[in-house]
């Protein structure tokens, strides 16, 4: 028991859930229960306990509002609030995003103006998804989303975050300012260090603007040269100017790859179509360096994605991973589509794995 949890919060906490009838992730409820006790009983200041209150209010509020679209592909679009409508810039968002909801995709934004009201003009207010902040110089919510059911409005940057990154399976990143690029970093961060899933990276400028050639040149002549990021490193993220192109890339991630789930240390890539033996030995050859012992293995699902019907009609393969080189874990998943060709992904839900 954590030392900083009263004595009988976990038995309080048990006794409240029992009254609340939970009969799921009991575990998680009691913890979650307990460590809110805990908290109380801590006597934090006011300041504390007002960020903790409306933190989990407000993450409760998006998780209800994105609950009904779970099964949805999802592209979070990032960029400059302060793009005017005559921008080209304007024009690219509300292509990609229009091109990306006729492949089946919804696209979150943060709902206020500039490139997010492109990207939901785009959409189309059916297919979008808005996560706005509350600023003192912003005045809500662009008039495509505002008033709509798939709209929350967030007091703090990072809860805001969260939700812009955790529900979204690809992410197109426009030029924009601290905003964009601290978005965007963290992603990158994210991504890198194995917090979050793998997933598609667009950086997407105007033909001709060499904004993300600015940043790609930063990191490599100051990130990578200075060893603070691996080479590869890079290759988590793809700079285009072409709709066309960063539709491919984001389609074109799930073209065979579809998710991810760890069952301990145990990595399970799940597959529309599994490798064959030759794909399979070539997968071991290419990336022994992510396997902790053993070889990668075809696999049939684990007891807990049984239990939880978590994609069981899929292939497998699964290694236990040496939890360093996520870059290389992309490389393998563009390797993985390789083996079906040039065939289009499928339009159905992808999206963030739990782990386990």
């Amino acid at each position: 028991m954590d030392a900083d949890v009263p004595d009988d919060a976990p038995s309080r906490a048990r006794s409240i859930v029992e009254e609340l009838g939970v009969s799921e992730n009991v575990r998680l409820a009691e913890e979650l229960v307990s460590e809110a006790l805990g908290l109380i009983t801590d006597h934090p200041d006011t300041l504390d306990l007002k960020i903790a209150t409306a933190a989990l209010a407000e993450m409760r509020d998006a998780y209800a509002m994105f609950a009904p679209y779970k099964r949805q592909r999802k592209v979070s679009i990032f960029g400059s609030a302060r793009t005017r409508e005559d921008d080209p810039l304007y024009g690219l968002a509300r292509d990609i995003a229009a091109t990306l909801a006729e492949r089946g995709w919804m696209t979150v934004t943060g709902a206020g103006p500039g490139i997010m009201q492109a990207g939901m003009e785009g959409a189309g207010r059916e297919k979008s998804i808005g996560v706005s902040i509350r600023l003192p110089f912003e005045t809500g919510a662009n008039s495509i989303i505002a008033g709509d059911d798939k709209h929350v409005s967030m007091k703090y940057f990072f809860t805001r975050k969260l939700m812009l990154i955790k529900e979204s399976a690809g992410f197109v990143c426009l030029p924009g300012g601290f905003g964009t690029l601290d978005e965007m970093f963290e992603l990158l961060t994210l991504t890198q260090t194995g917090k979050g899933v793998p997933v598609p990276i667009v950086l997407l400028d105007e033909p001709g603007d060499p904004y993300w050639e600015g940043v790609d040149t930063f990191v490599r002549e100051q990130l990578i040269a200075r060893g603070l990021v691996s080479a590869n490193d890079v290759d988590l993220y793809t700079i285009t100017s072409s709709c066309d192109e960063a539709t491919a890339i984001i389609d074109g991630f799930y073209a065979n790859y579809h998710s991810i789930r760890y069952v301990g240390d145990v990595l399970v890539m799940r597959l529309r179509q599994g490798p064959t033996d030759e794909q399979l030995a070539e997968l071991n050859d290419r990336f022994a360096h992510l396997v902790k012992s053993g070889r990668i293995e075809r696999t049939e699902p684990f007891k807990v994605e049984r239990r939880d019907d978590d994609r069981v009609d899929l292939d497998r393969i699964s290694f236990t991973f040496a939890k360093r080189g996520y870059s290389d874990l992309v490389a393998m998943i563009r390797m993985i589509n390789g083996f079906v060709g040039d065939r289009p992904a499928p339009v159905q839900s992808v999206g963030p794995a739990p782990s386990s």
